[in-house]
């Protein structure tokens, strides 16, 4: 089986615990308005690579990663589903931890697979509607939501992040639908206020494609702290 690899981070340690290799997958379903990736979308930039191969190259990580583990992102895994779970597959015979970030989307029998194979799901909850959540992604609330119903089904392990964007998505009530959204899952073992960055933007302007929040200022520590204690409230509360 050969999978679309973008590029490989031998050694991260904010996509799931421990310290960890982050498989960057060529090809995502969504346009984000604030996506850090954009060289991922489309698979012409990605290697073609077996998956015993990508499986041999993170294994050279091993003693690094063997309390960590290995966290696929992109891009869009689930659009790869076979690929990952073979190298999965491998990595797990020598005891390595297996997450996967990932939009929710699309579901297939070969996602279905994969739900079986890995250890934790870190999981973007976009918007808190589904109005903003097509217009600002091209995807869809309900579908990322029935996403984490079957996580739940399956007692899996799950991250949910939320990226947090200035003057678009950064107001208590925003907070407090996201908080709704979430609220009552047993299988999420963490939540993430992620804060919106620019640094993307030499990215865009490398590749051509205009990036829409050019003119909008990353998210203030302070800012994102306040409301990181309304969502824990309301957390406690639910």
């Amino acid at each position: 089986m050969k999978g679309y690899v973008h590029s490989i981070q031998s050694l991260g340690t904010v996509d799931g615990p421990g310290v960890r290799s982050v498989v960057f997958l060529s090809g995502c379903p969504l346009r984000c308005i604030y996506c850090h990736n954009p060289d991922t979308w489309e698979r012409k930039e990605s290697q073609l690579t077996e998956a015993n191969e990508l499986a041999e190259k993170l294994l050279r990580f091993y003693s690094y990663i063997k309390n960590g583990g290995v966290t696929f992102s992109g891009g869009e895994p689930l659009l790869q589903a076979d690929f990952v779970t073979d190298v999965a597959k491998i990595l797990k015979k020598e005891g390595l931890h297996i997450a996967i970030d990932t939009c929710g989307v699309p579901m297939a029998s070969a996602a279905e697979r994969l739900l079986e194979v890995a250890d934790l799901f870190l999981l973007d909850i976009k918007m808190t509607t589904e109005e903003d959540y097509k217009r600002y992604t091209g995807g869809s609330l309900e579908a990322t939501m029935a996403f984490l119903d079957r996580l739940e089904r399956m007692g899996k392990d799950t991250w949910v992040r939320h990226v947090v964007v200035p003057n678009l998505n950064d107001t208590e009530a925003d907070i407090l639908r996201f908080a709704e959204l979430i609220k009552g899952y047993r299988c999420i073992k963490k939540v993430e206020l992620l804060p919106f960055k620019n640094l993307c933007l030499e990215k865009y302007r490398a590749l051509n494609i205009p990036f829409p929040l050019e003119g909008t200022p990353p998210m203030k520590a302070e800012e994102l702290e306040k409301l990181e204690r309304v969502l824990e409230s309301a957390i406690k509360n639910n």
